[in-house]
């Protein structure tokens, strides 16, 4: 990279040829986080008059020396003070958590420093520290992801309604409001719930609704549904159900005269979105109606 590339490009002197260089250099991008944090400071508050009024009236009644100060020294000040606002802002960039969301109807999958991976279901968020991973394994997560960990110290998964902890293993783990489940499909998984730990070993479950913890199932398969394009369940209110369907649709759902506490047993598509109506509908003896972007579920009793 030039030398006089920072310079001019501070003053919006760049050519075409020389941006686009100068985005191509390892510099650049630190360059420009810098840019966007400084830029994002403010100073406080000052009132110029009230403040040489407050000086003149705190001066003792006698004759005022005058000392010519060096420009150059002024000069070194200013400086100095550029190149502190710049370290404190690199300092605040380099401790930011990271953080990967999804939206409706999208998945994500992320690669750890350690090469762990996770893959992030819809509407759902993870948040890490990239700088301290070396030290701590602190994942903190809203919704829902499927972890495979590699080896290594404790790995800990955190979420509004409980505390998951392993060493090295594959597992899934939800967190909805009201609805937290973990699944274990490799190794072992410590979950923390109410205060109180519950081991589970490959092949086993751990949900709790509510509050409540549920009896569960073995998993049948070795990876969730969900990964395969199917959303189930096993006897878990039709709401959450539901809520699960708008998410993999992107799709606003209104229901009329319907029980939402009652309890669903089986999948959905989470790619056709009319079997998935279907195979939603016909158990739970409701019907719907489809248009645009909107579904409404409704009761056969139904006005």
């Amino acid at each position: 990279m030039q030398e006089n590339y920072l310079a001019k490009w501070l003053n919006n002197d760049l050519s075409e040829e020389e941006l686009a260089a100068f985005k191509k250099s390892a510099e650049y991008a630190s360059y420009e986080k810098l840019m966007q944090v400084s830029g994002t400071l403010e100073a406080p508050d000052f009132d110029i008059d009230k403040a040489w009024n407050e000086f003149k009236n705190n001066q003792p009644q006698k004759d005022v020396k005058v000392i010519k100060m060096n420009p150059m020294r002024r000069l070194w000040r200013i400086a100095a003070a550029i190149v502190v606002i710049f370290a404190a802002s690199y300092f605040y960039i380099s401790t930011l958590d990271e953080s990967v969301s999804t939206q409706y109807a999208e998945r994500n999958e992320v690669r750890l420093p350690d090469n762990s991976e996770i893959i992030l279901n819809a509407d759902s968020r993870i948040t890490y520290s990239e700088k301290n991973w070396a030290k701590e394994r602190n994942i903190s997560l809203q919704g829902e992801a499927f972890f495979k960990v590699a080896k290594g110290q404790k790995f800990t998964v955190a979420t509004n309604d409980g505390l998951v902890t392993v060493l090295g293993t594959q597992f899934n783990v939800e967190n909805r409001t009201g609805f937290f489940e973990v699944t274990c499909y490799e190794g072992l998984v410590s979950v923390i719930f109410n205060g109180k730990e519950t081991k589970l070993p490959a092949g086993n479950s751990f949900i709790a609704i509510n509050g409540n913890v549920l009896n569960t199932e073995s998993p049948a398969e070795t990876t969730p549904s969900w990964m395969s394009n199917e959303s189930t369940f096993n006897s878990i209110p039709l709401n959450y159900v539901l809520d699960e369907f708008e998410r993999q649709y992107n799709i606003e759902v209104k229901t009329e005269n319907v029980n939402l506490e009652q309890l669903f047993t089986g999948s959905f598509s989470n790619t056709n979105i009319n079997l998935a109506l279907q195979s939603i509908s016909t158990p739970s003896q409701i019907k719907y109606e489809l248009e645009g972007n909107n579904v409404l579920f409704y009761a056969e009793n139904a006005p």
